[in-house]
């Protein structure tokens, strides 16, 4: 579900506005991993790491927001807290505002 949104969403801003998307993952040699990527134009936009659970934040996605040049990182899951992981700046938030914030379809 979460993967077929963003593809929308870099499908849109592809047609409407003539960006070139990518939708991507990342992964280091030591098998760290964020789920995707989204690429505007060759840099990359934002990350997203999905979770069912809505209480620990993942390791990787605090590891890859303190380490990369991405300008935001949301860890999106299925319950309803919303809350920003003091020290890294990872928003913790349903998938759901998710998508209205971002104003994915």
């Amino acid at each position: 579900m979460v993967a077929s949104q963003l593809l929308k969403h870099c499908h849109r801003q592809e047609d409407a506005h003539g960006h070139r998307m990518e939708l991507r993952y990342l992964r280091d040699t030591d098998k760290r991993e964020v789920d995707f990527v989204v690429m505007r134009d060759g840099a990359a936009e934002f990350a997203v790491e999905c979770k069912t659970g809505e209480r620990g934040v993942s390791p990787a996605s605090i590891y890859f927001k303190e380490r990369t040049e991405i300008p935001a990182s949301y860890q999106v899951h299925l319950g309803s807290k919303d809350f920003t992981h003091s020290g890294s700046a990872l928003r913790v938030l349903p998938f759901d505002r998710l998508c209205k914030e971002l104003e994915l379809p």
